[in-house]
C-alpha cells in the first residue's frame, strides 16, 4: 500500500470516532522511557532494558505466574482456562471496554470493537509481563502490549483513531495516531514469538503452557526464595499446627529460633540447650539436636518433644527424647525445667497421654502390632530399617483426602543403595538382609521373609550417596506440585521428586534449579548451597529445604529455600491466611537476605573482556594451567586424627560427610561458602549477542532515528 493512499483512508475513518477531552500527562523524552502513567518503551539503551527479551516466561503484570482463572470469565474468554485475570480483573477490563465504546458510533463498533478488545485483553495474556514488559519491576510498564507489525498496521489502517481512548500518553497521541510506521515501532517486540497475535499460534510456547516446565533432559524446572540464613547446621524446620503460622528451625548446636510470618526472627531463642547437647566443629559430625515434634494438641498443652545426643556424667554418649512445655507467661519461649525423659527405638508408636501402670511417662495404643507378642517391644510399629534420616506424613489431597496419614522415610544405605520407604504398621523392610531392593546380606536374605516390604525408590551411588527424605507437597500456591514427593541427597546435593502414577507405580524426575529463563521473578534466587540437611513444610502446607555449604554444626552458613513453580500458582487471594497474632517480648530481627535474585544477576554488568588476539596457534598454548585452576569441590585431603571426648580416633575430614550419616573412612575436601551464579543462558537470536561495549553505538542510532521520525512525524501531521 503506498502511503498517499493511506493518508486518504486515514482521513474516511477519523470520522467514525468521537474523540474525549485529552488530559495532560507528564511525557518523558522520545530518547528514553515514557513515565509509567504511559509506559511505552521507546529505545532501549541499557541491559536493563533487553531483559525482557532475554526472558518471555509466562508471568503476570503483578510479577507472578499465570493461573487458572477459579470462575469463568465473561470477556477475556480466550483466556478462561489460564492467564492472568480472575473474574474481578475480568470485570475490570470489560467496563474499560464499554467507556471506550461510548466514544464510538455503530460503523466503528464494527470495525473496531474486535481489536480494541484483544488489546485491552492482553492484561489477561499469561505473557503480560512480556507484552508489558514487566517482567524487570525495575522498568516502567508499556501502556500499550507489544503487537506484533502485520496486526499493528491493520489496527491502525482501521482504527487509528481509536489510539487516544486506548491510552492517556500525550505523546503517543499527537506523533503516532498519523503515522503508522512510528507507532508500530513503539509497539515492536524483540522476540517476534512474543508479539501478539503470534504468541497465541506458538505451539512450541503453548503446548505445556501451565504444566510444570521440564528441561532438556527431562528435569523439572523449580524456583526458590531464600527464607532464612545465617543458620549453623539448620537440621529441622516445624510448625506448632496452632494457627500463628510461626516456623521453629532448630540448629545442630541446640538452638531453637522462632520466625514469623513476616519473615522476622526473634532474637531471643525458643529453646537453648547447647550446654547439654552433645556437639563439634567437626565437619560431618553427626550427633548433636536432631529432632523435634509438637504435641498434636500443643495449642492447648504446650507440650512437644526433642531428640538429641548428650554426654551421661560417666562420659558415656546417649541419646534422649524428651517432652518439654512452653512458657505459660510466653508464647515464645520454651520451658528448659519442665523436661523429662522417654523412650528410644526404631519405628516406635506410643500415646504421650496416655497413663501406664508401670509408672512411664506413655502407653501403648492397644492397636500396634507387637502388643501381644512377648518376644517384641509393645513399642515398635515397624521395623527391619537401617538408619532413616527424615520421616513425614502425608496430609493427603486437599480435595480428596487421598494418601492422608502415609509415612514417607529416607533410609541411608550402607554400602550401595539409598531408598524411599512408605511405612506401614507391622512392616518389615528388611535390614540388614537387604538393602534397595537387592540382598545386602546373601545368608540373611535367604533366610528373610518373602513379604519383606520394598522401597517406593531406590537409586545407587552413582547418583548418590546419603539421602534427605522430603515430604509430598500439599500446599496452596503451586498446584502442580501437588502429590510430588520431594527429597534430595545430602551428598551431591541433588533434588528429587517421586510421582505415583495409577498402578502405584511411582516414578522419580530430577530437579532443576535455577533457570534464569523460567526463574526471573522479583525474589526469586537461582542457587543454593549443596549439603541438603533436611526438608520441611509450612503450617500452610508449602515446602521448604534446609542446607548449608560448610557443613559443620558451628558454621553459619546455612539456609532455609521455599520451592516455587514458575509455571503456575493458584488465582489471587486463594493462599491468603490470617496468622493468630503473638504477643512477642523479644526484639524482632528483619530478615535480610544474602542470595542474589535472578533480576540481580541479570542486571550485573558483564565482567568477561574479549579475548585478544594472537599470532600463536591454539595447538601451542599450555593446557596445565587451566586444569589446576578447576579445582573441584571433592578434592582429596590428608586425613588427620584427633581424640573426641569419649577417647575414640575420628578422621578429621573436608566437607562431603553427612552430620547425621557420617562413615569413618570417608575423605572430601570442602565446598566454597559462596556458590557461583551460572551463566546466562546461550541463544541464537541476535539481541541475544550484544554486547555491553556496543550498546552505546547502538543507542547514539536510535537517538538519530528517532530524532528523524519525530521530525517525520511533524510533517505526516501537517497533511
Amino acid at each position: 500500500m503506498n502511503e498517499p493512499y493511506y493518508e486518504v483512508v486515514q482521513d474516511f475513518y477519523t470520522s467514525d470516532l468521537k474523540k474525549p477531552t485529552r488530559k495532560e500527562v507528564n511525557v518523558w523524552p522520545c530518547t528514553g522511557r515514557s513515565s509509567s502513567s504511559s509506559g511505552v518503551s521507546f529505545f532501549c539503551l541499557s541491559l536493563l532494558c533487553l531483559i525482557g527479551s532475554l526472558l518471555g516466561h509466562p508471568q503476570c503484570l503483578d510479577y507472578g505466574p499465570p493461573f487458572q482463572p477459579p470462575f469463568h470469565l465473561e470477556f477475556c474468554s480466550a483466556y478462561e482456562n489460564f492467564g492472568c485475570c480472575d473474574q474481578e480483573r475480568d470485570n475490570s477490563i470489560a467496563a474499560k471496554y464499554w467507556d471506550i465504546m461510548d466514544y464510538i458510533d455503530p460503523r466503528g463498533h464494527k470495525l473496531c470493537g474486535t481489536y480494541i478488545k484483544d488489546i485491552l485483553c492482553q492484561e489477561c495474556s499469561p505473557y503480560a509481563a512480556h507484552l508489558y514488559d514487566a517482567e524487570n519491576p525495575r522498568t516502567p510498564l508499556r501502556n500499550l502490549p507489544g503487537l506484533c507489525f502485520d496486526y499493528c498496521s491493520e489496527f491502525h489502517l482501521n482504527c487509528h483513531s481509536a489510539i487516544s481512548l486506548l491510552t492517556s500518553d500525550k505523546h503517543i497521541q499527537e506523533c503516532c495516531e498519523t503515522n503508522r510506521t512510528r507507532f508500530c515501532d513503539l509497539l515492536h517486540l524483540h522476540d517476534e514469538d512474543y508479539c501478539f497475535p503470534n504468541v497465541l499460534k506458538n505451539t512450541a510456547l503453548n503446548r505445556n503452557l501451565g504444566s510444570v516446565v521440564e528441561g532438556r533432559k527431562g528435569c523439572l524446572q523449580l524456583c526458590l526464595t531464600e527464607v532464612a540464613n545465617g543458620l549453623r547446621n539448620p537440621v529441622l524446620m516445624v510448625h506448632a499446627n496452632d494457627h500463628t503460622h510461626r516456623m521453629f528451625i532448630a540448629e545442630q548446636v541446640g538452638m531453637i529460633w522462632v520466625y514469623l510470618p513476616d519473615g522476622s526472627r526473634l532474637e531471643e531463642p525458643f529453646l537453648d540447650i547447647k550446654s547439654i547437647v552433645l556437639a563439634t566443629p567437626w565437619i560431618g559430625d553427626e550427633r548433636g539436636f536432631l529432632g523435634m515434634a509438637f504435641h498434636p494438641k500443643y495449642k492447648y498443652n504446650g507440650k512437644f518433644y526433642i531428640y538429641y545426643s548428650y554426654m551421661d556424667k560417666n562420659r558415656v554418649e546417649k541419646i534422649r527424647i524428651s517432652e518439654l512445655k512452653v512458657l505459660a507467661s510466653d508464647a515464645n519461649k520454651a520451658d528448659p525445667r519442665s523436661e523429662r525423659s522417654t523412650l528410644l527405638g526404631k519405628v516406635l508408636r506410643i500415646d504421650v497421654d496416655g497413663k501406664n501402670p508401670d509408672g512411664k511417662p506413655y502407653s501403648i495404643p492397644p492397636d500396634n502390632p507387637f502388643v501381644s507378642d512377648p518376644k517384641a517391644r509393645p513399642e515398635v510399629y515397624a521395623y527391619g530399617v537401617r538408619n532413616m534420616w527424615r520421616c513425614a506424613v502425608d496430609r493427603g489431597d486437599p480435595v480428596t483426602k487421598k494418601g492422608r496419614g502415609r509415612i514417607f522415610c529416607g533410609d541411608v544405605g550402607q554400602n550401595r543403595f539409598e531408598e524411599i520407604d512408605i511405612i506401614v504398621k507391622g512392616g518389615n523392610y528388611g535390614w540388614r538382609a537387604k538393602e534397595g531392593f537387592e540382598c545386602y546380606d546373601t545368608k540373611l536374605c535367604h533366610n528373610s521373609s518373602l513379604d519383606d516390604i520394598l522401597p517406593i525408590f531406590a537409586y545407587g551411588r552413582n547418583m548418590g550417596k546419603s539421602v534427605t527424605g522430603g515430604y509430598v507437597y500439599r500446599g496452596c500456591e503451586s498446584p502442580n506440585l501437588n502429590g510430588l514427593y520431594i527429597f534430595g541427597d545430602f551428598m551431591n546435593g541433588r533434588l528429587m521428586a517421586l510421582q505415583e502414577d495409577k498402578t502405584s507405580k511411582w516414578k522419580k524426575q530430577d530437579i532443576c534449579i535455577g533457570s534464569t529463563r523460567a526463574c526471573a521473578f522479583p525474589g526469586m534466587v537461582s542457587s543454593y548451597s549443596k549439603f541438603i540437611i533436611s526438608f520441611a513444610e509450612d503450617e500452610a502446607g508449602e515446602l521448604y529445604f534446609m542446607s548449608t555449604s560448610y557443613p559443620s554444626a558451628y558454621a553459619p552458613h546455612g539456609s532455609l529455600y521455599k520451592f516455587i513453580d514458575p509455571a503456575r500458582r493458584a488465582p489471587p487471594g486463594k493462599c491468603k491466611y490470617k496468622p493468630v497474632p503473638v504477643k512477642t517480648k523479644s526484639k524482632r530481627i528483619p530478615f535480610v537476605p544474602r542470595a542474589k535474585t535472578v533480576l540481580e544477576l541479570l542486571n550485573e554488568p558483564s565482567t568477561t573482556k574479549p579475548r585478544k588476539k594472537s599470532s600463536t596457534p591454539t595447538a601451542a598454548i599450555p593446557t596445565v594451567s587451566s586444569k589446576k585452576a578447576k579445582k573441584t569441590p571433592f578434592t582429596k585431603t590428608k586425613a588427620s586424627t584427633v581424640k573426641t571426648a569419649s577417647g575414640k580416633k575420628r578422621q578429621k575430614i573436608k566437607a562431603e560427610v553427612k552430620p547425621h550419616k557420617l562413615k569413618q573412612e570417608e575423605k572430601v575436601a570442602p565446598i566454597s561458602r559462596t556458590t557461583p551464579a551460572p551463566p546466562l543462558p546461550k541463544k541464537k537470536s541476535s539481541h541475544l549477542t550484544r554486547t555491553k561495549k556496543l550498546l552505546p553505538k547502538k543507542g547514539a542510532l536510535a537517538k538519530e532515528k528517532v530524532e528523524k521520525r519525530r521530525k517525520e512525524g511533524r510533517l505526516s501531521s501537517s497533511f
